[in-house]
């Protein structure tokens, strides 16, 4: 059997209702997509998973977005996986210390799903 070479999203929000609309979206645009809840279970889906682009909500229970994303940065495993910042924090400051956990990309809710998946296919290279 063949590997399935669509690229692997992983989508962490802790809304439900977030995580399906980008989920359906980016599966009917010919991605592989993969959910997760929170932090913890965004760094060990990106790490067990190695996806080939996390969008991040920051604003997540328990282990937030932003820790969840320094954590997988450091990992010399998931390091080089691209991380677009998804969330609702809108101020300058907010997209600063994003960059600073090294998101390589900061988009703000409400966001549409053909903005976001440009987003992915300019980190991929456009790639699918």
């Amino acid at each position: 059997m063949t590997p399935d070479a669509r690229p692997l999203v992983l989508v962490v929000d802790d809304f439900e209702d977030n995580r399906m609309l980008y989920a359906t979206y980016l599966g009917a645009q010919g991605f592989r997509v993969e959910e997760a809840v929170d932090g913890l279970d965004a760094v060990a889906k990106g790490t067990a998973l190695v996806p080939d682009v996390i969008v991040m909500d920051l604003a997540l229970p328990g282990v937030d977005g932003w820790e969840a994303t320094r954590r997988l940065k450091e990992n010399a495993s998931t390091s080089h996986i691209p991380i677009i910042a998804l969330t609702g924090h809108s101020l300058e400051s907010h997209a600063e210390r994003a960059r600073a956990v090294r998101c390589d990309a900061f988009l703000v809710k409400p966001c549409l799903p053909e903005t976001l998946l440009a987003k992915i296919r300019e980190l991929l290279g456009g790639a699918k």
